[in-house]
């Protein structure tokens, strides 16, 4: 039977086990055949040209997810988002550089289907949203191989044995390197002293030798690393790092081995064995310093795998968090954390919130009481019933929002993107003018080789690439253990720019449990009327007129009830029509009360005012000296609240706040926000209530406290988990040291080029000196974002 070539792999099999395509192409898999197709789309298609007669291995090589894998997959790392598409978290090895990620995200940002795909350069962690009904998994996984990366499930544990394993792999990689280096300098001591004392021949032949030994494991083993990602780049017509230095110390070798053998010129070995060790070093001090920057994260990260001890019949058995159900009943000892939200129905104990909150001030919690999770037990045992289930609770919210904010990048990081995708390209362009400079200046070949060398490794594309990804996810970090939670990355930029905060008033500004210190009543009535009018509210006033007229009351059947946002609320019970709320909404409805300076709640049935309850703010003890840090800082500050003008000028006074607005409904402080923004500045605002939350979406970055309404925190960019203002001012902080630190490594990295570059053509800079700049530069940079973590240390 004949044989034909594979369209993909050029290797030859029988005519009937090809699969021909439409267009008369055939192949030999199924693999062949997509990776085919993905360099036609991507305008890849002159790879066959250049392959000309050599053959490939075959596509099918690519390691396939099985029915029963892809089951796993999606049963327990697979989730649906809000707009109903698929969502995972994977990891992608091989990636080195921001080329690497750039064409990661081109070639799947291509692939019909995909909704998103973003990497975060720092831990090469991915997320990926996709339409199943277009593309499913298996064929994202195979898209990422054909590429020359190898994608899998992000998963807390196996990332941590990767992540253990690799750093092994780079410590025996790295043994040899530092045992082959120092071995050769001794050697190359002995050819230099005998280039100036003289050497016999075949002593020089043998020194030589013996360098070559020691030289090629280093490149090769050693080197490895950097051969993978030199070979990705030239598949995919995307130089980067890796192919910079494995060129520049490959070039080396080669003319080290035509010195050798022809024992014309000088060998240069020991360059090649310093280059790629001290490279090496560096990268791997830089995984090692990478890890710490993003420790928190992974930290938190990791509690999505632990187990949990849940009451089956009379015993507990383990069960991992995402199995337990709503209504099961959780143990929680000495020393464990909360992983679910729930209700004590047993027991009792201290708690620290520190691990989400930044504070470790302990909470008794006793039976009856709620428990939220990222609490960590302290001392006693308690039992307590999921009121959810892990994906809804607090600590999976946070951890969420966390994983998503690393992967939104900041303006000045796609901007840096940009370059990077081009800087390899450059820099090789460069080296091949100063050798062609260099020979054609009569320098002979050897030293247009070498001082072409050293422009292709002194070069740091790396640095460039680490200096905002490094620098953002310590910034993350150091906020998650202040109690500071950054929805994206992009939002600590933005906040570091911002010049005005804009206030709430009630909860925000002033402690959220007002106190109720006058009350009048003008006629009897069902004092449960009012009860259960003000239990239907989560509003502050409401709240406390609840807990001032202190009644044990019976629970009724309103109807039609309805939240009348920044006035109050309205409802029936049988045919009686009860409302309850200001006196703005009292005028409105046409019924008659007395007015008052102060915070009022009035409560009318039908057509007539009952009762009048008048409330006091307090400061929370923390405003006044954020407000006076603020204004240091040079921030303009505006008060924006929905009570009474007296009221609020009062608070404006103790706080020497000059700008302040009274009686603003949610759509007035939403366009105040938006005036301010027309008018060129950056606002902040900060509130708490749902009548913030317009305002907080329209605001250049919106603030809430944790512990706000749902729909305050779903609008806000920040989320403040603990509440005190002083963790509005720590964000400031650490979102200004943060965008200073990435301004920092910017200027240092361009600077070490432009500083680099130009002395490496000009052949002040060996290849030796010239790997250990570019692998300092790169180590710098993620060291410089580390500072970020002790912004505080000084204050305390």
């Amino acid at each position: 039977m004949s044989k034909e070539k594979c369209s993909h792999c050029q290797l030859s099999f029988e005519k009937d086990a090809l699969i021909d395509d439409e267009f008369g192409n055939k192949f030999c898999c199924n693999g062949c055949k997509q990776v085919f197709y993905l360099l036609k789309n991507e305008g890849l298609d002159d790879f066959y040209k250049k392959l000309g007669k050599n053959t490939l291995n075959p596509a099918s090589n690519l390691k396939e997810i099985s029915d029963e894998t892809a089951r796993s997959i999606y049963k327990n790392y697979v989730k649906q988002n809000s707009d109903g598409f698929n969502e995972i978290y994977i990891i992608i090895e091989g990636i080195h550089c921001a080329a690497c990620i750039w064409l990661n995200q081109k070639v799947l940002f291509n692939a019909k289907g995909v909704i998103e795909a973003e990497i975060n350069a720092s831990t090469n962690k991915a997320k990926i949203v996709w339409d199943e009904s277009e593309i499913n998994l298996a064929e994202i996984f195979n898209i990422i191989q054909s590429i020359g990366y190898n994608p899998y499930p992000y998963d807390p544990v196996r990332s941590q044995t990767r992540s253990d394993a690799k750093r092994r792999d780079f410590y025996a990689r790295l043994l040899v390197g530092i045992f082959a280096t120092m071995n050769i300098m001794w050697i190359a001591v002995a050819l230099y002293s005998g280039y100036f004392s003289g050497m016999d021949e075949s002593i020089k032949d043998v020194l030589h030798f013996a360098e070559f030994v020691l030289a090629t494991p280093v490149l090769f083993y050693t080197g490895n690393v950097f051969l993978k990602g030199a070979i990705t780049a030239v598949k995919t017509k995307m130089p980067n790092m890796d192919l910079l230095i494995f060129s520049g110390a490959t070039l080396t070798y080669i003319y080290s081995l035509y010195a050798m053998f022809s024992r014309s010129g000088e060998v240069y070995f020991d360059s090649v064995c310093m280059i790629i060790t001290f490279v090496f070093i560096g990268k791997y001090l830089e995984v090692i310093s990478q890890k710490k920057a993003v420790d928190s994260l992974d930290a938190l990260s990791n509690l999505v795998i632990k187990e949990i001890q849940v009451k089956n019949g009379d015993k507990f058995e383990l069960k991992s968090a995402n199995s337990v159900k709503i209504g099961d009943v959780i143990l929680v000892n000495s020393g464990e954390m909360v992983l679910i939200d729930g209700k004590i129905i047993s027991g009792d104990g201290s708690f620290d919130y520190a691990s989400l909150s930044g504070e470790s001030i302990p909470v008794f919690k006793q039976n009856g009481d709620e428990i939220s999770s990222g609490a960590i037990c302290l001392d006693g045992r308690v039992e307590y019933m999921a009121q959810c289930d892990f994906q809804s609770s607090i600590l999976s919210k946070i951890i969420n929002l966390l994983e998503n904010a690393s992967f939104k990048k900041p303006q000045i990081e796609k901007t840096v993107n940009k370059i990077s995708g081009y800087f390899s390209l450059i820099i090789l362009s460069l080296a091949l003018l100063t050798f062609l400079a260099w020979f054609g200046l009569d320098f002979g070949f050897e030293k247009a080789l070498i001082v072409a060398v050293s422009v292709i490794i002194v070069a740091c594309p790396c640095a460039l690439g680490l200096a905002t990804p490094v620098a953002t996810l310590v910034g993350l970090s150091t906020g998650l253990k202040k109690g500071i939670i950054y929805k994206e990355t992009k939002i600590i930029e933005s906040m570091a720019k911002c010049d005005t905060i804009v206030f709430d008033k009630t909860g925000t500004l002033t402690k959220a449990k007002l106190k109720v210190v006058n009350s009048e009543f003008y006629t009897k009535f069902d004092m449960n009327l009012l009860a259960n009018l003000l239990k239907s509210s989560n509003h502050p006033v409401s709240v406390a007129v609840f807990e001032h007229i202190n009644h044990d009351y019976k629970s009724l059947n309103l109807s039609e009830f309805e939240n009348i946002q920044a006035k109050g609320v309205s409802a029936k019970f049988s045919n009686t029509h009860l409302r309850g709320g200001s006196y703005k909404f009292m005028q409105e409805l046409g019924l008659k009360c007395p007015n008052s300076d102060m915070t009022s709640y009035f409560f009318a049935i039908d057509d007539e005012v009952v009762a009048k309850f008048e409330l006091e703010d307090i400061l929370r003890d923390e405003a006044k000296d954020v407000v006076l840090n603020l204004a240091n800082q040079g921030f303009e500050i505006y008060i924006l609240s929905g009570d009474n003008e007296k009221v609020v000028k009062k608070i404006a006074n103790e706080l020497n706040i000059t700008n302040f607005v009274a009686n603003s409904l949610p759509s007035s402080k939403a366009e105040f926000v938006q005036n301010l923004s027309k008018n060129g500045k950056n606002v902040i605002m900060v509130g708490d209530g749902i009548n913030d939350s317009v305002a907080l979406s329209v605001a250049t970055v919106g603030i809430s406290f944790g512990s706000g309404a749902s729909v305050s925190v779903d609008k806000s960019d920040v989320i403040l988990v603990n509440e005190n203002l002083t963790k509005l001012y720590e964000a400031i902080l650490i979102s200004k040291a943060t965008l200073k630190t990435i301004k920092q490594n910017l200027a240092l990295s361009i600077l070490y080029n432009i500083i680099a570059i130009p002395l490496a053509m000009l052949g002040f800079i060996i290849p030796l000196f010239a790997a250990l700049f570019m692998s300092l530069s790169s180590i710098s940079v993620v060291l410089n974002s580390l500072k970020i973590k002790n912004i505080f240390k000084g204050n305390r």
